[in-house]
């Protein structure tokens, strides 16, 4: 058998995943999807209760849409925001529906090589098929052979820890008990009773961190809240850009989660301490968590942490494929420059494809959430552009690969994220004017900030 005729393997039943398949089929390209969850849009459904602050007319693939439209599916309004679980039940379960066998969930990729040639081998390298090896998830083991792989697997699973090194802080792991890597949903009785009447502090500067600081402030006022507090937890310091693009954003429910966040702050519902890197996390007397900075400041005594800032990708199932990829972002190496977050915003990165994503292995292509490595802010719709590049380019379609297909909305902090403790003060400037956003009632179904496979939502991840 030739390697033109073995399936595309794609990993992961995520959006950008799900995106790819539907683009294979309309090409008429074999492939399989897999998995690792028990259902499609495994990740996404772990923070169903969260809101995206993309608009469904922004998180529908158009390659997907034109699969489910004759099965008789309706494409929710438009111009309404979608949580998680919405985006799952209404959209993500219905294309792997339409896809059917090609979809198997409970499938763990545990490593990608070509056949019979480790990465050190040069010889006839190009002409061998891809291997890809599995667990299902009896414990069954198979080796699966591929003409190219779209890795779509993203970063949920992979989240950033406290320790200001990039490191866990000293102390973190034994803190496990106290700490979680999610927004949590407040709207389990459970999870609401772990954090009323608590002081919590929020690590993190980015819009899942919005989120929860806007959440706790609700419960605060809840009648079930009394006593609630925030601790805002930021590496840097609080320049124009810290709440993102406010007024300014052309995703006005982004720019509502920030103004949220601010008014928890300015409410006296959280308190914000900056140029905070966490070294160690210890227990007092009392069992309760203590953050201390790498400059020796100690923070008062609180009874949980949640830790958002951010996510980074698994690469340890792709060690014999050679891949080139950025020292810092872990994100390909043409990639990088056009998103590292020193840099860039949402909407100052313009849309890439197959060129941007390509490495030396010929025939691999990491895209979705885990295309930008550690940098956040990653739009629903650049995913679904990379995959319509990837999957042209698979085709040997190469004038619809090169070609761009899609305009994004600016972020309204055009200058860079500002990722310093000293802001730079050209960042405080807004960008592009749009009509001012209205605060979004929040809740359980936050509009927030997050990735199409991972953290909470199908906007930018923050």
């Amino acid at each position: 058998m030739s390697t033109e005729q073995l399936p595309v393997v794609v990993i992961g039943a995520g959006p950008a995943g799900l995106a790819a398949a539907a683009h294979l089929t309309g090409r008429g390209i074999e492939h399989l999807v897999l998995e690792a969850g028990d259902t499609a849009g495994a990740a996404v459904r772990e923070w169903s209760h969260v809101r995206l602050f993309s608009t469904w007319g922004e998180v529908v693939d158009p390659a997907a849409e034109k699969l489910l439209a004759p099965t008789g599916w309706t494409r929710p309004d438009p111009a309404t925001y979608p949580s998680g679980g919405d985006w799952a039940e209404h959209y993500l379960q219905p294309l792997a529906d339409v896809l059917g066998d090609t979809v198997r969930t409970g499938v763990t990729v545990t490593g990608v090589s070509r056949a019979g040639r480790d990465r050190i081998v040069d010889a006839d390298r190009e002409s061998q098929p891809f291997v890809v090896h599995v667990t299902h998830a009896d414990g069954r083991e198979d080796c699966i052979r591929a003409r190219a792989v779209i890795d779509a697997s993203g970063t949920w699973t992979t989240p950033s820890p406290a320790g200001g090194s990039g490191l866990p802080a000293l102390g973190e792991k034994a803190a496990a008990d106290r700490i979680t890597y999610r927004v949590p949903d407040l709207d389990r009785p459970a999870v609401r009773a772990r954090y009323a009447g608590r002081r919590t502090a929020v690590i993190g500067s980015g819009a899942s961190a919005f989120t929860a600081l806007a959440q706790l402030a609700e419960l605060a006022v809840a009648g079930d809240g009394a006593g609630t507090q925030a601790l805002w937890v930021l590496r840097r310091g609080i320049s124009g850009s810290t709440f993102g693009g406010g007024e300014a954003d052309q995703l006005p429910a982004r720019g509502a989660l920030g103004l949220a966040a601010k008014a928890a702050v300015d409410d006296g519902h959280a308190d914000a301490v900056t140029g905070f890197r966490t070294e160690a996390i210890e227990r007092d007397g009392d069992g309760r968590l203590v953050l201390v900075a790498e400059d020796g400041r100690r923070l008062d005594a609180v009874d949980e942490v949640i830790v958002l800032t951010g996510f980074r990708p698994d690469l340890s199932f792709l060690s014999e494929v050679r891949l080139r990829l950025d020292e810092r972002l872990q994100a390909p190496v043409e990639l990088a420059p056009l998103i590292d977050p020193n840099q860039h915003s949402c909407g100052t990165v313009y849309p890439h494809g197959h060129r941007e994503l390509s490495h030396p292995e010929q025939g691999i292509y990491l895209v979705g959430m885990k295309s930008y490595g550690r940098a956040p802010t990653f739009l629903a719709m650049t995913g679904y552009e990379q995959v319509r590049s990837v999957v042209a380019a698979i085709a040997g379609d190469t004038e619809a690969a090169d070609r761009v297909e899609l305009t994004l909305p600016e972020t309204g902090v055009c200058g860079g994220s500002g990722l310093f403790d000293t802001p730079d003060p050209q960042q405080a400037g807004g960008g592009c004017c749009t009509p001012a956003p209205q605060l979004v009632p929040l809740g359980t179904t936050a509009a927030a900030g997050g990735s199409t496979e991972e953290a909470p939502a199908g906007g930018c991840c923050g």
